[in-house]
Parts: structure tokens; sequence; C-alpha cells
């Protein structure tokens, strides 16, 4: 992923730019969530290594990292 994060101060810039750098992140941190979800997820009939947690959070770190969030 890109990093999407602007030199400008957010009082620079218009108000469809921060619209639109606001989108960005809202759906890098949904994107985020579902990975640390998926990773967290525990289905009761099956054992989850605890492999999967880290490395669900892991991913989910990686990509707000790569926001600049």
């Amino acid at each position: 992923m890109a990093q999407n994060r602007s030199t400008e101060p957010d009082a620079a810039l218009g108000p469809e730019a921060r619209l639109s750098r606001l989108e960005a992140q809202v759906a890098t941190l949904a994107e985020a969530l579902r990975v640390l979800a998926r990773g967290l997820e525990n289905i009761p009939s099956k054992d989850v290594p605890p492999e999967e947690a880290e490395r669900g959070a892991r991913l989910a770190h990686e990509l707000l990292l790569s926001q600049g969030l």
C-alpha cells in the first residue's frame, strides 16, 4: 500500500482533499480491524493457534504504519 500522508497541514487542504484523506484513513482502519478480528476469531470447535492472533495483529499494525496512522 502506498503511503497516503500529505506534507500539507489539514487547514491548507481544500474540503475535497481533506474528505478524500479521511476516507482513505477510514478504509485503512476498517481493513486493519478486519485483519485483527480474523486473527482473533475463535471457533469453539477448532483450536486456533496463538500464531494466528499474532499474525493478525502484525498485519493490522503494518497496514496502519503503511498509511502513516
